[in-house]
């Protein structure tokens, strides 16, 4: 099965510097996915993977747009063609407001409320 990987720029020079890859993997779910880099892109599969097969807590990965938490986690089924983005976790918030200072709102700039990346 042949899926389109988009990788974060962190993960570039893992990855010979390619932000898109179009990889050749056996099986069929995104767990497959992620034991199918480990000969490739030994450095991606690192940092994506904990040293028990599991994704790593900081990594989001999404599916044609929706993220595996809401799909079947690793065994979320991939159908050739597929696009996954692995994408870095982003945590924060909103410290307090204080007069006269303009405050951002979750679905600011940039933020439309999106489930995952945006295609185009």
């Amino acid at each position: 099965m042949k899926l389109r990987i988009r990788l974060p720029g962190a993960l570039l020079p893992y990855a010979d510097g390619q932000r898109l890859v179009d990889l050749a993997v056996p099986g069929s779910t995104v767990g497959d996915l992620l034991h199918g880099l480990q000969e490739p892109y030994p450095g991606v599969h690192q940092r994506v993977v904990d040293e028990l097969g599991n994704l790593r807590p900081h990594v989001n990965v999404f599916v044609n747009g929706e993220s595996i938490r809401y799909l079947g986690g690793l065994a979320t089924p991939l159908d050739d063609g597929d696009e996954v983005w692995f994408l870095p976790a982003i945590s924060g918030g909103q410290g307090s407001r204080r007069a006269g200072r303009g405050g951002g709102t979750s679905t600011g700039p940039g933020l439309r409320g999106r489930s995952g990346p945006r295609r185009g």
